[in-house]
């Protein structure tokens, strides 16, 4: 059934009359190894073929993938979702020299990563909204702090913050997973049963896409703290929430000059990291792919689209988007 709605979509988008080939030309953007990187990129490539003419290749990618790609061979022309803080200084390299430019951060206000309870809990406790009140009433919490596997990047950063903060002290019991899965299976059982759960977990994704989960406020975001807290047993650690992670559409810098009208497109393209979780959620109940969950977002968010596009690609998609 869904490739007969998917059949259907793209035969209304090519009978609204489809933009010749020479409007753009050839167009590489990557389709970046995790869902909500899929999903930008399926929805980036429907807009580029049917709205502007473009014959598009998706190339599969990671982030170090893309960089070195970029670094040694200017290519692609896309990458939707780049989480720059993952790119290392070889990213910075590209972007100080000017080789590549950043359009638009694609997931508002980034990737969001932190400590969260379900949301069901602050509202019965509207003190576990704050890390104090957790601290102050572990029994409310499960008296339990679900950690990232060894070798995570996020698991330097939560054993720090919890010496700083003394979590074990609290009474509340370390309790590090063995896999992304047995931690998001942790949530899952949580809301199931009705017991509470406090852990670390990270957005966009389809576990906070289905569950109602608040994110617990561990004070001022402080960069410098926050940098320093990523080094391995610190021997004095510090208090800092986590920033949001930088996540932009970047492109090359001789794509963006040739291709102003598309560059202008994916300068617009952005999407909430709460809506995407939702986009995930939707996807992962309906064992959907990565095209069929941008088909979803495209159909329900018309105006939204409408907004990100040229007059042209707006004619050109008039039986999508009316």
């Amino acid at each position: 059934m869904r490739k007969l709605i998917i059949g259907a979509f793209f035969a209304a988008a090519i009978a609204s009359g489809p933009a010749a080939a020479t409007e753009c030309g050839e167009v590489s953007i990557t389709e970046m190894n995790w869902a909500s990187g899929a999903v930008v990129t399926q929805v980036a490539k429907f807009v580029l073929e049917q709205g502007y003419g473009c014959d598009v290749q998706a190339v599969p990618s990671a982030t170090v993938l893309a960089v070195t790609s970029l670094s040694e061979n200017g290519e692609p022309d896309i990458v939707t979702e780049m989480w720059t803080n993952g790119g290392g200084p070889a990213y910075v390299k590209l972007r100080d020299e000017g080789r590549i430019k950043e359009l638009a951060p694609v997931l508002k206000p980034g990737g969001v990563e932190g400590w969260w309870i379900p949301t069901s809990l602050v509202e019965a406790h509207p003190e576990l909204k704050t890390i104090q009140g957790v601290l102050a009433n572990p029994e409310l919490v499960g008296g339990r702090f679900n950690n990232c596997p060894e070798g995570w990047g996020c698991r330097i950063l939560n054993d720090n913050l919890a010496r700083a903060l003394k979590v074990e002290e609290s009474g509340i019991t370390i309790f590090n997973h063995g896999s992304g899965e047995t931690l998001a299976a942790s949530i899952a059982s949580a809301f199931d049963d009705g017991k509470p759960w406090f852990g670390y977990y990270w957005s966009p994704t389809k576990v906070l896409g289905k569950y109602a989960m608040t994110k617990v406020e561990l004070g001022a975001v402080d960069l410098e703290i926050h940098a320093r807290n990523q080094e391995k047993d610190r021997e004095f650690p510090e208090i800092s929430d986590f920033p949001p992670s930088p996540v932009w559409t970047v492109v090359s810098s001789e794509f963006e000059a040739e291709q102003p009208e598309v560059s202008a497109f994916l300068s617009k393209m952005s999407f909430g990291v709460e809506e995407m979780s939702s986009i995930l959620a939707w996807q992962d109940e309906n064992g959907a792919s990565a095209e069929e969950a941008a088909v979803h977002f495209v159909l329900n968010n018309k105006d939204t689209l409408s907004s990100w596009l040229n007059d042209s690609a707006r004619d050109k998609l008039t039986n999508i988007l009316n």
